[in-house]
This record gives structure tokens, C-alpha cells and sequence, in this order.
């Protein structure tokens, strides 16, 4: 399958918009550039008046909390996980995991989001069952929580190495299994330092929620004499890299480990600001060397998966926080949304628009007022546009909307169903 993209306004790894063609031959793109006369092609898309953009990359979500949007607002992170999140995840059955993770897939596409982060709970294999069947990307995990049980952290770390056997590298290489753990004060370093023996064994990246909250440092530091990136990088479950969600309050001590254990810290704007957790200080890790992603967190402590609109408060929040204009340019912004998600995933061709990555693109409508006039297409898209604007993705070379049209997931059947899982887990 020959595919081109003609004539569309593409932004290349450079930062450069140029109005050229992109040429994809299965999964991958073949060539960015004027294509020659003559060459018959499986497929021509019209990019004319077009943004072609590396799809998004949700650093960080829980896909299937997407049936607890607007359940439980308005509270402190603990007292919402305890009093509220916790009791309902708890009621949880398998096929609201299906709906769940269907309706947040729904979502993700329509606003141009080709790949994900998934902590969640059980029956993970649903997750990877959306994954296979919409066509997105998604690096998928269990998160134990000792606190809860001991025994029931050691079953879900049990399915996470499970999940990893059986998953790993499914759906042609779409589905990335993770080795995930709730936070270090659900997950002490004695119980990760047992978990670091499966992420050795089996080669696995990690991903869990660090340093989210000023009462979560004090509180490592006042049990461990360390902050939660120096206690658990001594457990060597950092070892092999991977996500660390939030990094709200880290120190320079915290950025080095990052650094040294190619950790990415997943940025949630939105997730932070509603739950009152502080500002992560993404300007100091970039200047660092450090590849910040961007993620939306659930969908109960958003309320969307709108990531987009995690692109341009990451501009923007860094700027007044700094009181530095230049902090996070809107180009920075979009890299951190894209290419460094996509790394961030442990999916290492994918987030750029370049010959030999993997043709997971997006291309928006830039006709309308909030394009217009369009001097300079990036800045319109991080400062300007909204993701109503997406008009067509695509990933591993395949068409999942087009013209706002899903392709691949019927919307209608997805809402009926998780509005039917949330009113038998809620009574609401």
C-alpha cells in the first residue's frame, strides 16, 4: 500500500514548516518532499490547507477513568483517591474497562492523539484490545498499591509480568507493555526492590506517578531521609528508564537521576493545576537536557483527553511561573506533545514527520478565524487553534478519521455503552 499526502503544510523535526508532499508505503513514511510526475499511488489525501503534525502522545492517562469524568471534583489529591476514586475503581468489572478505554480512544482520536500511556487497574487486556481494534498506539501497565493489600499488590504485579509475556509487542508492534507501580507511598522501596528483579529480567521500562505532591516529598524524606527519586532510584527499579509521571517538586539531585536513568517526566498541566499539586519545573528540566512529555492524566482529574490543550498550557504556564517569556516557545511545546511522548513510550520511530518513522500524523483544518491570518502555522496551532480543528489521522499508515469521520470505532454504540457501565458502577 503506496499512500502521498500532497500539498501539505508539514512540520518537520527542525521546527521548519514547508508545504511539500509525504509519501508512506505501508507503516512508514517514505519520503517528505515534492514527489516526481508520473508515480501512481494506493491513496492521495488532499493536504491542501492542512497542518501536518507527528500525532500527539498522551505521556500519561488512565484511560478507562474516562467513566468517572465529573464524578469527584474539586477536592485534594488524597482525599479524592481515598474518599472517592478508590471505592468506585473498586467496583470496577471487566467490560467497564472495555467501555472505558473504547470512550477514551474515541476521544484521543478526535483530538489527534495517536498514542497513549495507560496505568490502570485490572483486566488490562481490554486496553490492549482497544488498542488492536482502533488502531491507536498504547504503552500499557498494572500500578500494585500495597497499601491496600499486600497480597493483592503481589497478584497485580504478578499480571503485570503476565501482561508483559503475553502482550509485549501485539497488535504489529502498536502495544508496549510497561512494569508499573502506583507512587512510592503506595509502593515502599522494599516492595520495588523486589519489582526491580522483573524489570531487569524481562529488559521492561517503567512507569509510575513521582514526586507529585509537596506532602508526598516530605513525607519520603521524613520515612527514607530521601526524596522519592533518590529512595527508589537505590532499589534499581529506574534501571531500564521509562515514564515518571508529574515531577512536581524535584531538585536538581532529582533531574540528575532522571538524566542518569533516561527517565521522562510526564507533565500534566491541567491534572496539576485542578488538584492543586503545584507546577512541575519543566523550564529547569528542559535547560537540563531533559525530554519532557506531556500527558492529561484520567479523565476525573481534567476532565478531557484533549491534548492539545495540555500543548499550549505547557507553553503558557512556564511563562508566567518564570516570569519568562522564551521558557517554553510553542514549537518546545509541541516537541514535548509529540517526539518526546513518543520516547517517552519506548516508541523510538515515531513522533516525527521524517523518512523511516513510523506514519502515525495528523493533519488539521487551518481554514477558519482562529487560523487566520496564518503567519506562522505553529504558533496558531499551540496558541490559537483547538482540537476541533483535526481533521484526519492516521497511524502506522492507516486511516482512523478522516474529514472527522472515525473509521475505525463506532461512536455511537462506545457512548451508549459507557454511559450504561457508569450508571450501574455510580447509581447515577
Amino acid at each position: 500500500m503506496k499512500t502521498i499526502i500532497r500539498n501539505a503544510s508539514v512540520v518537520l523535526p527542525s521546527g521548519k514548516v514547508q508545504e511539500t508532499d509525504i509519501v508512506i508505503e505501508q507503516n512508514k513514511i517514505a519520503s517528505v518532499g515534492k514527489s516526481p510526475e508520473g508515480v501512481v499511488y494506493d491513496r492521495e489525501i488532499d493536504g491542501r490547507n492542512k497542518l501536518a503534525i507527528p500525532g500527539f502522545v498522551n505521556a500519561h492517562t488512565h484511560a478507562s477513568m474516562t467513566l468517572l469524568r465529573s464524578y469527584a471534583d474539586d477536592m485534594a489529591l488524597m482525599d479524592w483517591l481515598s474518599q472517592e476514586i478508590w471505592p468506585i475503581e473498586a467496583k470496577m468489572q471487566r467490560e467497564d474497562i472495555y467501555w472505558g478505554a473504547a470512550l477514551a480512544a474515541v476521544e484521543m482520536i478526535q483530538s489527534g492523539t495517536t498514542a497513549f500511556a495507560d496505568m490502570y487497574g485490572p483486566w488490562m487486556v481490554e486496553v490492549a484490545k482497544i488498542i488492536d481494534e482502533s488502531g491507536l498506539r498504547g504503552a500499557i501497565c498494572r500500578a500494585p498499591i500495597v497499601t491496600a493489600s499486600l497480597e493483592g499488590a503481589e497478584k497485580t504485579w504478578q499480571e503485570n509480568i503476565w501482561l508483559y509475556e503475553n502482550y509485549n509487542g501485539s497488535s504489529d508492534g502498536r502495544v508496549i507493555v510497561l512494569i508499573g507501580a502506583h507512587a512510592i507511598y503506595t509502593c515502599p522501596p522494599d516492595f520495588l526492590h523486589r519489582m526491580a528483579d522483573s524489570v531487569a529480567k524481562l529488559g521492561a521500562r517503567i512507569h509510575i506517578h513521582m514526586s507529585e505532591t509537596k506532602g508526598e516529598v516530605e513525607n519520603a524524606k521524613k520515612e527514607y531521609g530521601k526524596s522519592p527519586f533518590q529512595a527508589i532510584a537505590e532499589t534499581g527499579y529506574f534501571n531500564n528508564g521509562g515514564i515518571a509521571a508529574h515531577s512536581v517538586y524535584v531538585d536538581d539531585e532529582d533531574m540528575d537521576i532522571m538524566k542518569q536513568y533516561k527517565l521522562y517526566p510526564a507533565h500534566n498541566p491541567t491534572s496539576n493545576m485542578k488538584l492543586a499539586s503545584g507546577i512541575s519545573p519543566v523550564a529547569r528540566m528542559l535547560e537540563k537536557g531533559i525530554h519532557v512529555a506531556i500527558g492529561t492524566d484520567g479523565a476525573s482529574s481534567n476532565n478531557n483527553l484533549d491534548m492539545l490543550e495540555e500543548v499550549n498550557l505547557a507553553a503558557l504556564l512556564h511563562k508566567v511561573d518564570t516570569l519568562d517569556p522564551l521558557a517554553v516557545p510553542a514549537f518546545k511545546a509541541l516537541q514535548m506533545g509529540t517526539e518526546y511522548g513518543a520516547e517517552a513510550l519506548g516508541f523510538e520511530d515515531c513522533g516525527r514527520i521524517e523518512a523511516g518513522c513510523q506514519a502515525d500524523i495528523v493533519l488539521l483544518n487551518m481554514k477558519g478565524a482562529a487560523w487566520t491570518p496564518n503567519y506562522n502555522p505553529i504558533s496558531l496551532l499551540v496558541y490559537s487553534a483547538n482540537s476541533s480543528s483535526v481533521d484526519t489521522v492516521m497511524v502506522a499508515g492507516k486511516v482512523l478519521m478522516e474529514h472527522r469521520e472515525l473509521k475505525t470505532l463506532d461512536e455511537e454504540k462506545i457512548i451508549y455503552e459507557a454511559n450504561r457501565c457508569a450508571k450501574r458502577l455510580t447509581g447515577k
